[in-house]
């Protein structure tokens, strides 16, 4: 099951900015970018250290929530990673980066992910001139990814490329065409740096 609630009080929860960017945590009680290593609530210091197990579970949860992909998408796509030849975390994390919706949601036509899975389920983006309503679709490197032209209008989208100040490296965006393509494949160091896929690896190696 997705979580859907607010992604501010999850955050602090896992002590993880969801967005990468602190901004969850702005007016409830953190500072932006500030962590604390308890969880929210009027005992959340006196919890005990969690085990290993709880540290496998916490990191999975980070990443999960990162995406807003729910455990079925995510199992599915770990168990993909674990028969490519590459490094089973880090291609795990390059599946997850290649999902339609995080795509439009790099290339800034939306400013979350969650706004992002919308714009796609509601069939305003078109993949290589195509039709794609599918939020979990994988992209290949060079898929160009469009605006539906019908869609161009939309006030929210047109806000969102406006805000966008920055992209990631492995994508192109032309914002006066309301496209993007994806170029290459990321690398680890231009993935979340704040987890540690190898705690992810290690659950999922003694649950499957």
């Amino acid at each position: 099951m997705r979580y859907t609630g607010p992604k501010w009080k999850r955050a602090r929860r896992l002590g993880y900015s969801l967005l990468g960017t602190g901004e969850e945590f702005n007016g409830h009680t953190l500072k932006k970018g500030e962590k604390r290593e308890y969880a929210p609530g009027q005992h959340g210091a006196d919890k005990k250290k969690l085990s290993e197990y709880g540290r496998q579970l916490a990191e999975k949860q980070k990443l999960r929530d990162t995406y807003g992909v729910n455990e079925r998408q995510f199992r599915k796509l770990f168990i993909l990673a674990t028969k490519s030849n590459e490094v089973t975390g880090t291609k795990f994390m390059t599946l997850l980066e290649s999902r339609l919706d995080n795509l439009v949601y790099r290339f800034g036509f939306a400013t979350t992910r969650r706004a992002a899975r919308q714009l796609v389920s509601h069939k305003h983006i078109l993949v290589n001139g195509k039709n794609i309503n599918i939020p979990s679709y994988t992209c290949n490197v060079g898929d160009v990814i469009t605006v539906k032209e019908a869609s161009q209008s939309m006030v929210v989208i047109k806000a969102a490329l406006e805000a966008q100040s920055v992209t990631v490296p492995y994508v192109e965006v032309e914002k006066e065409k309301f496209q993007g393509k994806f170029v290459r494949l990321p690398e680890r160091s231009e993935l979340p740096k704040d987890i540690n896929e190898s705690l992810i690896v290690e659950y999922y190696n003694r649950m499957l």
